[in-house]
């Protein structure tokens, strides 16, 4: 049917020419539109049982049509008729991405976010499909949120985390206990100041969202500090393009090196999603690797690196408060750079205990959630 128009369908040599309800004429490849028959897909996993691989040529229709709000074909050399609705080819027809409830645009905060930080409770995230919606919108928008009335066991930040998705352990170990250490292999086992970082990045892939359930907080000292790297990398792109086009081009060595670990990975500083915004950043100052860049680039790289660690210090970004007994922070770990001031560790007890899921498990729930409108 090569050039021909079959009831207001027009058959070209790769494809259909099809007219919309909207009034426009949109094309459609005849390899996609096999591969996509609804029928391809099965009704109850909704995974594709379809092969288009078996396929030796390209398929190609006996007729296609229009029939009531769907185009029909009969496939040529093989006993099949595909019918798609018109509401789905329009979804396609420009090429733009399926619509994603979890791209939310991210909100940049500042040194003042602490009285606005999302703060649900425990118990009513367990009862409410809405505050887990709420809660998990929070980590997606603002990359942080606060869970409050936490009870004083493991089981609670296991069941917390698992409302997200499935721990995800780190050469740490699946949970991590921050608290002074005999033999500490990391600084956040002493109760010295710990700089500002994102957690892990030796690992080729750094743990995504990150649960800090207080347990104990009675010590001297210790503030918080966190901010939101979003908003110091979209500062610096405005302030300085080209530094920022190096942190976000460049790729720097990071390590993590102790009795039978020697971790090692190459992250970019400014991470960037498929729209070019800032998504995230890594960084870390202790595990940071000797940087092994010709001498020459690094003429150019370190005084971009410099500038954009002292802005993650000015008190413009830095949140500091106290986590107190009973909290829990959550907050993305390619977003949320955090810290601690030091303290007295023989002026009370301060204990954290820590876990990771990932971020895409974070969307993938947040989009269930939303499609299905599971609200209790």
């Amino acid at each position: 049917m090569d050039g021909a128009a079959v009831d207001s369908v027009v058959a070209e040599e790769n494809g259909l020419t099809v007219p919309m309800p909207d009034g426009s004429m949109d094309y459609f490849n005849f390899w996609w539109l096999r591969d996509n028959c609804p029928s391809s897909f099965d009704s109850e996993t909704r995974e594709r049982t379809f092969d288009i691989f078996h396929h030796a040529m390209m398929p190609r229709p006996e007729r296609a049509r229009i029939e009531g709000d769907s185009l029909v074909i009969d496939w040529a050399n093989e006993a099949h008729v595909s019918h798609y609705p018109m509401t789905m080819l329009a979804q396609y027809s420009r090429g733009n991405p399926r619509p994603d409830p979890a791209d939310l645009p991210r909100r940049p905060w500042f040194a003042d976010h602490h009285a606005t930080l999302t703060r649900v409770s425990h118990p009513a995230l367990f009862d409410s499909a809405a505050e887990r919606q709420r809660w998990m919108e929070a980590l997606l928008v603002e990359g942080i949120a606060i869970v409050t009335d936490m009870p004083d066991s493991d089981a609670a930040l296991t069941g917390t985390a698992e409302l997200i998705g499935t721990i995800r352990p780190s050469f740490f170990g699946a949970y991590f206990d921050v608290r002074t250490h005999v033999k500490p292999t990391n600084l956040a086992y002493t109760s010295k100041a710990l700089e500002l970082h994102t957690d892990v990045p030796a690992e080729e892939l750094a743990p995504g969202i990150q649960f800090l359930h207080c347990r104990a907080n009675s010590v001297q000292g210790g503030l918080n500090l966190f901010l939101d790297g979003t908003a110091v990398a979209n500062d610096l792109r405005a302030a300085d393009p080209e530094a920022f086009r190096l942190l976000a081009e460049t790729e720097i060595p990071f390590y993590k090196e102790h009795d039978d670990i020697d971790m090692r990975a190459r992250q970019r500083v400014i991470e960037l999603d498929r729209h070019g915004d800032v998504s995230g950043v890594t960084i870390s100052q202790h595990m940071a690797d000797v940087f092994d860049l010709p001498q020459r680039v690094l003429d150019s790289y370190y005084p971009a690196f410099v500038r954009f660690g002292r802005m993650l210090q000015d008190p413009k970004y830095v949140m500091r408060f106290t986590l107190r007994a009973g909290e829990c922070i959550t907050f993305d770990n390619h977003r949320i750079v955090h810290g601690r001031e030091a303290y007295s560790a023989t002026s009370g007890e301060r204990y954290l205990r820590g876990t990771y899921t990932d971020r895409g498990e974070l969307r993938g729930k947040y989009r269930a959630l939303v499609s299905e409108g599971r609200f209790k």
